[in-house]
């Protein structure tokens, strides 16, 4: 099956979207032929990991646009890091020049039918509407959408993080869906992957027929080949990954422990980046507890494993979190999370392997945390069957391999259909 891949954002040299789509083409290149196309940015990575210019991809250059749109969102956002939803709106507008150029480029391929099918990887916010949909369906190529997340609502009771997040545009986040195109993708694509089911739930009704629910994250066994191989015992070990900024709940993490780390039942360790670390630094401080946290700052994402291997339990209360990447990783090495039931983390994880606080308020959060923290302080023996439950879960269900075999019936049913 030839299968034209199409990710603005694919790269194995950097973490987050691009590297999630660069893992899935790679999986999805082990069953099918595929021909990546992608934006300019990404050439040297994609050269130096062995991938053959205009034989296994093809570049775009769209920076005559995306160069000072991407000025423009740092401005408008607020510093790197912050504005998300200004940045993925002002990302969704330029994204129908980058489509226009690869209508441009392939056209002429796509109606000669050269692609059994077009795979959008990336964008994945379902604000990014595709313009050559409409045009794949007329010539009878399926084109497949996603998988598509993003736009979890802010929590009321977390309005003040939201404007420290520069997030003024997610109040009037909904009105993507008077972009030209919106109704033209969902309407013309053959199948639209949905990586959370919250994505799923608000894809119009007309169109739930053709959705399949294909989480977003996935783990290379091959890269997180280390099993935690130590039984939890007091001072339970805990880790906080992630970029640290006010949604993440770094903070909640410190408050909630700070009683058992003084009574030296529990140590944390804190792996990120980001402009709450001196906020972070200071709490402790105030807490008496600075000398005992361990702020390891930005590591690099290949030998994260090794930090989480050393520990217990992955303390990682979120309050909005579209995909859930970080939970992945730690479950895969065997280290028990515990998530704020919403949003991506909630859907990855279960209750045999790992721990869920209620969303409510943040002292709400910071109590319910600190309970759990105590009860595995008093019986950790939970931890190690979590630990081993959540290990098999992960390598059995979300793999790399495994979604791109799902996706890969995927491709086959509507393949299928539209031959009929």
């Amino acid at each position: 099956m030839k299968v034209l891949i199409l990710a603005e954002q694919c790269n194995p040299e950097w973490a987050s979207v691009p590297l999630e789509a660069w893992s899935l083409y790679s999986a999805l290149s082990r069953y099918c032929n595929c021909h990546l196309v992608t934006q300019i940015r990404n050439r040297e990575a994609l050269l130096r990991a062995g991938l053959k210019e205009n034989i296994d991809f093809t570049i775009i250059d769209s920076e005559r646009i995306a160069a000072p749109a991407s000025k423009l969102s740092m401005i408008l956002s607020g510093g790197k890091g912050k504005g998300w939803t200004t940045g993925t709106a002002i990302s969704s507008l330029t994204y129908y020049y980058y489509e226009s150029l690869v209508w441009r480029k392939f056209k002429d391929k796509i109606k000669a039918k050269h692609f059994d099918l077009v795979h959008r990887i990336t964008p994945l916010t379902p604000t990014a509407q595709s313009l050559i949909a409409k045009s794949c369906k007329s010539v009878g190529v399926p084109f497949v959408l996603g998988p598509l997340n993003g736009g979890i609502p802010w929590p009321m009771e977390f309005d003040r993080e939201r404007r420290q997040e520069n997030e003024w545009l997610s109040y009037v986040r909904g009105l993507y869906k008077l972009l030209p195109g919106y109704k033209s993708t969902l309407e013309n694509s053959a199948a639209i992957l949905c990586g959370s089911l919250y994505t799923k739930k608000h894809i119009p009704k007309k169109y739930q027929n053709k959705c399949y629910y294909i989480p977003e994250n996935a783990i290379n066994p091959s890269l997180f080949n280390i099993k935690k191989n130590r039984h939890a015992q007091v001072p339970i070990r805990a880790i906080f990954v992630g970029r640290l900024v006010p949604y993440k709940g770094a903070d909640m993490v410190i408050e909630a422990a700070a009683e058992l780390i003084k009574n030296k039942k529990l140590t944390l360790e804190i792996v990120g980046d980001g402009p709450q670390l001196g906020q972070l630094k200071k709490l402790a401080d105030n807490l008496n507890i600075l000398s005992d946290i361990n702020f390891a700052g930005w590591i690099n994402h290949n030998i994260i494993q090794e930090k989480l291997a050393n520990s217990d339990i992955f303390t990682f209360p979120s309050i909005r979190e579209f995909g859930g990447g970080a939970i992945l990783e730690a479950m895969a090495i065997g280290i028990v999370p515990i998530v704020v039931r919403y949003g991506g983390p909630s859907e990855l994880a279960t209750e045999e392997t790992g721990y869920f606080i209620e969303l409510s308020s943040r002292v709400n959060i910071i109590t319910e945390l600190n309970s759990i923290l105590n009860r595995i302080c008093d019986s950790p023996s939970e931890i190690d069957k979590k630990s081993e439950l959540a290990y098999r879960r992960v390598h059995t269900n979300f793999t790399w391999g495994k979604k791109a075999q799902d996706i890969i019936e995927i491709y086959k049913k509507i393949s299928t259909i539209s031959l009929t």
